[in-house]
C-alpha cells in the first residue's frame, strides 16, 4: 500500500498555472494535460495552488479527485480569465470557520470592525469611527479612482477610467484589457487561500451578493500593491499579446513577494478585528459520520 499523501501547504505553492486546449486526466499516476497530437505535458498539481482552465480544456473524473485530494482548486474561465464560470472546492470544509465568518457578517457591530479594518490595511491609515459603510465605500471610489491615475501617469499611460464590456473582451482600450487579465489572476489565487483556510467565498462584507464576495474583499487589499502596476507596465509596452504578456508578470510577481504566504495570514486579521471568538463546536451535536483522519495540514491547507 501506498503512504497517505502529505499535501503541500497553500503557502508554499506556486500561485496559479493557466490551461486551454487539451484533456487532463491521470495517466500513469501521474496528472497530465494531453494536446490533440498525443503530446503529455504533467503538471505538478500537489504544488499548484490554483488551476485556470480556459475553453478548449476538458478534465476527467479521475483528475477532479487528485486535485481535490492534494488541495488545488480548479476554476473553469473565459478566454484570457474575462469571465469565471465555476470553482471546485479543494477538500472538505471547516465548520468551525464558516459559522465564525458567518457570525461576524450578520453582526452589523462586528461586520463594520472587520470592514474599517479591511480599509485601514488598503489604505494604510486609520478611518473615522463614525463612517458608516456607504461612507467608507463613497471614500474609497474617489481614492480608487486617484489610485489608478497616478500608476497609470508612473507608466506613461493614456488612462480613461475603468471601462470594459465582459461580453466582448476586444471591446476595452489596451489599459483596461490588461487589468482584466491581471485582476483575475489575483481572484484565482484569493480564492484558492480562502477555501484553503476553511472561509466561504460568498460571505464578503464591503462586497456582497455575488459567489465570489468575499474573494473580491481580499483581492482588494493587495489589487493596488501587486497586480495593478503589472498590468499598467505591460500596457505601457503594447504588447501583441496582453493578457499572456500579463499573466506571465503577474505570476512572476506573485513568486518574487510570496503572495500566497501573505493571504492567509492577512484574512485572520482582518477578520479578528470584529472581536468575535472562533465558536467552539456545540456538545449535543453529532459527530461525523465518516471520521476524517488528522492530517499534517495547517491553516493554510484543508483536508
Amino acid at each position: 500500500m501506498l503512504p497517505p499523501l502529505k499535501p503541500i501547504s497553500i503557502k508554499e505553492r506556486i500561485s496559479l498555472v493557466f490551461l486551454e486546449k487539451g484533456e487532463l486526466d491521470v495517466l500513469d499516476g501521474a496528472f497530465v494535460l494531453l494536446d490533440k497530437n498525443g503530446v503529455r505535458t504533467q503538471i505538478p498539481i500537489g504544488g499548484v495552488a490554483c488551476l485556470m482552465l480556459e475553453p478548449g480544456t476538458r478534465i476527467s473524473h479521475a483528475a477532479v479527485v487528485l486535485a481535490a485530494r492534494v488541495g488545488c482548486l480548479i476554476v473553469w474561465i473565459g478566454e484570457a480569465g474575462v469571465r469565471l464560470y465555476a470553482g471546485g472546492q479543494p477538500g472538505g470544509a471547516r465548520a468551525d470557520r464558516l459559522l465564525y465568518q458567518a457570525k461576524l457578517a450578520l453582526d452589523e457591530e462586528a461586520r463594520l470592525k472587520v470592514v474599517r479594518k479591511m480599509y485601514e490595511f488598503r489604505f494604510k491609515n486609520p478611518v473615522p469611527s463614525h463612517y458608516t459603510v456607504e461612507q467608507l465605500r463613497g471614500v474609497e471610489g474617489s481614492r480608487v479612482r486617484e489610485m489608478y491615475l497616478q500608476i497609470a501617469k508612473k507608466y506613461g499611460v493614456q488612462w480613461s477610467g475603468r471601462q470594459y464590456d465582459h461580453t466582448e473582451w476586444g471591446s476595452g482600450d489596451m489599459p483596461n484589457r490588461c487589468l482584466s487579465a491581471a485582476t483575475s489572476c489575483l481572484y484565482g489565487i484569493s480564492e484558492a487561500a480562502i477555501l484553503a483556510a476553511g472561509y466561504a467565498p460568498a460571505i464578503g462584507f464591503i462586497h456582497s451578493g455575488k459567489p465570489q464576495s468575499f474573494v473580491y474583499d481580499i483581492a482588494d487589499l493587495f489589487k493596488f500593491d501587486t497586480v495593478v502596476p503589472v498590468a499598467f507596465q505591460i500596457a505601457s509596452q503594447n504588447p501583441a499579446d496582453p493578457e499572456r504578456a500579463v499573466r506571465i508578470a503577474c505570476r512572476d510577481q506573485f513568486r518574487e513577494t510570496r503572495l500566497l504566504k501573505k493571504i492567509i495570514p492577512t484574512i485572520e486579521e482582518v477578520l479578528s478585528a470584529g472581536g468575535i471568538a472562533v465558536p467552539e463546536t456545540p456538545e449535543d451535536c453529532l459527530p461525523p459520520a465518516i471520521p476524517e483522519e488528522k492530517g499534517p495540514g495547517d491553516a493554510g491547507h484543508r483536508h
